[in-house]
């Protein structure tokens, strides 16, 4: 990736406030957290003064996860020292807070469970929150105040694509190694020392399109037209059209025109909040499967204004939507696609390690107490533990916190994460490891794994009828 190509693509970003995977909006509260005041979760820092705030930081109490899940104790002795400083922003505030929060509650978990079982080389960990209230052009000034002012001893990304392109370019001025959850954008993640949480492999653009293509082509009645409605902001849109420089670089749009399919290309920009003149064209057009490469809640605004003109498509997939407003939507979002790397399913927790069911339930009485709407452990939270795993695993095998060292040992030794297994991490395709994503279906209320076939916790349902 050229170094114009990436300005001009984080430019693209910053005009339209880019929305991040995975969905960006909810409609959940989240926390009322003052612009820049960091929430804290761990013990407190005793040799630093706090940063200066205007109403001070918040403070989340740890709490040991055999207190909570009632799991067996640990032997762990407790750690002692001075904490290990993990310093990040989040959007705990603006339009991408209800996803923010998410993060927040998995990381405060995370840090928890922890510190109950020894802290980070024998010290404890506290991690330092700074709000970039949902706002790319803050993510800059944020990092480099936690890095050159706070300096703190660790990093972890933010939340949403824009605001980690931000955090990565400080993070390499500095040479810190940086995890992130949730950009999968990899020819824009250059970095040898970013490491993806979530990823789609190194080439997003073709891996959605196909895996999606291939779950459809293995019903009874496949369709045969195609409407993808994108999303104009980055993320979304590099998923429908490759790079924006590059007119042979692949995406949706290519990949199902040469497998054959009548694609009809519809976009709208960013923010778009009256859905009726697309919904019209969706309608008169009439495809067969509707690809709504959108984030947040674009595709509620669709279907609601798609059900004003009483049509529905048989078949709709949407790219990274918000998990909980859809469900609100009852039979009308009955059988909406989209992707995931973790849905929790009695059918297909036993695959994972043991601890993977006590995280889960611990994370849903948490979520539940936070007021969030969507209470599940699902892709988000997933792609955070991730994150985490890679940063403490990453310490704990260079065994300081020398910040090549870290990124050394996990190229190096890679990662034995809870919900995605192995992951190995190689510079030459930007760190991305080989995806487990999969497709996840709404079937009776509820959001389930249905594709690939041996990752399933339910068969792919076809169009009503």
């Amino acid at each position: 990736m050229s170094k114009p190509l990436f300005a001009a693509f984080a430019a693209t970003a910053l005009v339209f406030g880019l929305a991040a995977c995975g969905g960006d909006d909810d409609e959940a509260e989240a926390p009322d957290t003052t612009s820049g005041a960091p929430a804290t979760s761990g013990p407190a820092p005793t040799t630093a003064e706090p940063a200066a705030t205007t109403e001070g930081p918040a403070t989340t109490e740890a709490t040991s996860p055999t207190e909570a899940t009632g799991a067996t104790e640990t032997t762990s002795p407790a750690p002692s020292g001075e904490p290990i400083v993990v310093g990040s922003t989040l959007s705990l505030t603006g339009v991408f807070a209800a996803t923010g929060v998410i993060h927040q509650i998995a990381g405060e978990l995370f840090v928890d469970r922890l510190n109950d079982s020894g802290g980070l080389l024998g010290r404890p960990v506290e991690w330092t929150v700074l709000d970039d209230e949902s706002d790319q052009a803050q993510v800059s000034n944020l990092y480099e105040r936690l890095i050159s002012q706070d300096q703190v001893d660790l990093i972890i990304g933010p939340y949403a694509t824009p605001n980690i392109l931000s955090a990565v370019a400080v993070a390499e001025r500095h040479g810190y190694t940086m995890p992130q959850h949730t950009a999968v954008l990899a020819p824009l993640l250059s970095y040898e020392c970013q490491f993806p949480g979530w990823s789609i492999g190194p080439l997003p653009n073709e891996f959605v399109p196909n895996q999606l293509l291939d779950a459809v082509e293995s019903l009874p009645e496949p369709p045969t037209k195609i409407v993808v409605a994108t999303n104009q902001n980055g993320s979304t849109d590099f998923i429908t059209r490759g790079l924006p420089d590059d007119d042979s670089d692949p995406g949706m749009l290519l990949v199902a025109e040469e497998r054959g399919y009548e694609v009809v290309d519809i976009s709208y920009p960013p923010g778009t909040t009256d859905w009726a003149p697309i919904a019209t064209q969706i309608r008169d057009e009439a495809p067969d499967l509707l690809v709504n490469n959108g984030l947040g809640v674009d595709p509620v605004g669709l279907i609601e204004a798609m059900q004003q003109l009483d049509y529905q498509p048989p078949m709709m997939f949407s790219l990274f939507p918000a998990p909980g407003p859809p469900l609100g939507l009852g039979d009308l979002s009955q059988g909406l696609l989209s992707v995931s790397i973790f849905e929790p399913s009695d059918a297909t927790i036993d695959q994972y390690p043991p601890e993977a069911a006590e995280i889960v339930e611990e994370f849903s009485a948490r979520a539940t107490d936070a007021g969030v709407q969507y209470t599940v452990f699902e892709t988000q939270a997933a792609a955070s533990w991730n994150a985490w795993e890679i940063l403490t695993q990453g310490v704990e095998a260079a065994g300081s916190l020398d910040q090549q060292a870290i990124c050394d040992a996990l190229h190096e030794s890679g990662v034995d994460s809870t919900f995605s297994g192995q992951l190995d991490f190689d510079p030459e395709v930007n760190n991305f490891w080989p995806s487990n994503e999969g497709l996840k279906q709404i079937q009776d209320g509820n959001w389930v794994m249905v594709w690939p076939e041996d990752r399933a916790a339910a068969p792919l349902q076809p169009p009503a009828g």
